[in-house]
């Protein structure tokens, strides 16, 4: 029996740092994958944020993405691991919502959606602005370009659709390449 589900929506999806029994493509509704959180840690600076992905709620919004099932014996080391990767700065906020997944099942998944009242919330910029910011940015954990670029790949080779990461992939590629 399975006592933990996470879902992941942007680097869980390529990275998730845990030991899993079961992964399943799955559709999060009521919210939307967004580059509107300021990363002053992983993939930013405070003196130069970076963007990370973030799921921001939204009225008839869905995100797909990748449900992970978690075994019962790995449940607590694997939620100390997420809160300490996720929570770094509390821009996010861990809830337990209803995750539909593609084979049909309705489960419970823990989840980390933006919190719009952080200090780090930038929801609503435009496309133009995020992809210069993610095209110079870098942080502990990289570049802010590997960061996109990893996340819309692996949402590609999972044959999920996201035609705001797209247009931010090819974007940032042609200003990277014009700073060369």
């Amino acid at each position: 029996m399975t006592s933990l589900w996470v879902f992941g929506y942007g680097s869980l999806m390529w990275e998730p740092g845990f030991d899993w029994q079961e992964r399943v493509l799955a559709r999060l509704s009521g919210w939307h994958r967004s580059f509107c959180m300021r990363s002053i840690h992983h993939r930013g600076t405070e003196t130069q944020p970076g963007l990370v992905l973030a799921l921001d709620a939204a009225e008839g919004a869905a995100c797909d993405g990748v449900a992970f099932a978690v075994a019962p014996e790995n449940a607590e080391r694997t939620l100390g691991y997420l809160r300490e990767r996720e929570l770094i700065s509390s821009a996010y906020l861990e809830k337990t919502l209803p995750v539909a997944l593609a084979d049909g099942r309705a489960i419970e998944a823990v989840t980390y959606v933006i919190d719009p009242d952080h200090v780090q919330y930038c929801g609503g910029l435009p496309l133009e602005e995020q992809a210069r910011i993610i095209a110079t940015a870098v942080g502990g954990r990289g570049p802010n370009t590997e960061y996109l670029w990893n996340t819309a790949g692996h949402l590609g080779e999972l044959g999920l659709a996201d035609p705001d990461l797209d247009w931010l992939s090819e974007r940032v590629r042609d200003l990277a390449l014009k700073r060369l």
